[in-house]
């Protein structure tokens, strides 16, 4: 009995010397090298209203960086006059230009300048239907088919009110009047009587300041060109640089001071739902050896763990870039913003990226986007003029 017992005992230590030996696997752990001030974290919900959010977020961080304080600017004001400009646009091109929920970091620049600014307690997102988040569903159904019946529809002309209004921006305006709610002529805000545009111009913001960036090659580089998205439809022109360029815009304006307004491609399986967007090089990558980047693609569920943990990183060509622009394999997906840079535990760069999505996924609604695949899946930037290298806005004749 003695004998059973001291076998026993020593087995249970085997067991506990192997588990103690045995390593636990291991996520990613990130050290930040370079963050910039951000303001909180929203929920767009359900609405498609990510070019809004990322945009003024990026804004309200250029406020923190100028030493104006912290705003908390409305999104609701800029969608609903962006809305009213899409649907007049569709319009005028019967249909051709779409009318949808989509848009540009452009809208943002170009809406501040036009309209001017509000902060977000003189519009709120879903006060109209008693919530505290957009739900544009029922809006887009609504709104959709007037304009679709107006750009679409056989008229020899269009009915007007006695100061020559087109009835149906009449009909339009009042629909976003009553699911976003009315615009505000005045407001008061920290005790002083504002109109959007006064607002604007006491913040000190400058929306000529801001230039939008991009990297692809049926253009020429160093030139501006109007990036082909459907969602441009101010047709909003960008720099067009070299990609590697490009990537030291990122690095300078992060090590500036600065933050990015980031359009990109989320659709990949990269892009995790869990605060990660990785582009591993599945050649490299043990767990898969002899797969290329197409097969990541269309990656077997057990083969996920190339997005579990740090790996190695392909780094895209320029023309790997364009051929996923070509192909539809690159999209214009989500707009973020980019604030800071970051590694894992293996040395791999990452950009920290401020999502609108709540506090979802592992870093409360933050994400970790790796070099590689912030090089591989952008599709277009805004930045501060100031922001560039000097030798690259010298090439793009910037001042």
């Amino acid at each position: 009995m003695k004998k059973s017992i001291l076998i026993a005992a020593l087995g249970l230590l085997s067991v506990n010397a192997l588990a103690q030996d045995t390593p636990k696997e291991e996520g990613f752990v990130f050290t930040t090298v370079k963050e910039n001030p951000i303001t909180s974290i929203k929920n767009q919900n359900r609405a498609g209203t990510c070019w809004c959010y990322s945009g003024l977020a990026f804004i309200e961080s250029e406020l923190l960086r100028m030493g104006k304080g912290e705003y908390d600017l409305s999104e609701m004001f800029i969608v609903h006059n962006t809305y009213l400009d899409r649907a007049d646009k569709a319009v005028r091109t019967h249909g051709d230009i779409s009318f949808s929920q989509g848009g540009s970091f452009y809208d943002v620049v170009y809406g501040m300048k036009t309209f001017g600014l509000v902060p977000e307690s003189e519009m709120r997102p879903g006060v109209m239907y008693g919530d505290t988040l957009s739900n544009h569903n029922e809006l887009t159904a609504v709104s959709n088919a007037v304009v679709a019946a107006i750009a679409k529809g056989n008229h020899r002309s269009l009915q007007a009110d006695k100061n020559k209004t087109p009835l149906w921006k009449k009909a339009i305006a009042s629909i976003h009047d009553i699911y976003l709610g009315e615009r505000p002529e005045k407001f008061t805000y920290n005790g002083k009587e504002y109109t959007p545009k006064s607002f604007y111009e006491s913040t000190g913001l400058n929306a000529d300041d801001y230039i939008s960036l991009t990297s692809y090659t049926h253009h020429p580089f160093y030139q501006s060109f109007i990036l082909e998205i459907q969602d441009n439809w101010r047709w909003a022109s960008s720099y067009n640089l070299p990609i590697d360029e490009l990537m030291q815009v990122f690095d300078n304006a992060i090590n500036k001071g600065y933050t990015i307004a980031w359009g990109s491609d989320v659709s990949e399986q990269g892009f995790t739902r869990d605060g990660i967007a990785v582009l591993p090089d599945a050649e490299k990558a043990q767990e898969l050896s002899g797969s290329d980047m197409a097969h990541w693609l269309k990656m077997k569920p057990e083969e996920k763990k190339l997005n579990t943990k740090p790996q190695p990183q392909k780094w895209c060509t320029q023309e790997e870039r364009q051929l996923a622009y070509d192909n539809w394999e690159t999209t214009d997906d989500h707009g973020m913003q980019i604030y800071g840079i970051a590694k894992d535990q293996t040395g791999n760069e990452y950009y920290m990226v401020k999502n609108s999505w709540g506090k979802a996924g592992k870093y409360d609604g933050k994400w970790y986007a790796s070099k590689a695949f912030v090089r591989y899946k952008t599709m277009n930037i805004i930045v501060h003029k100031d922001a560039l290298p000097k030798d690259i806005a010298k090439k793009l004749g910037i001042k």
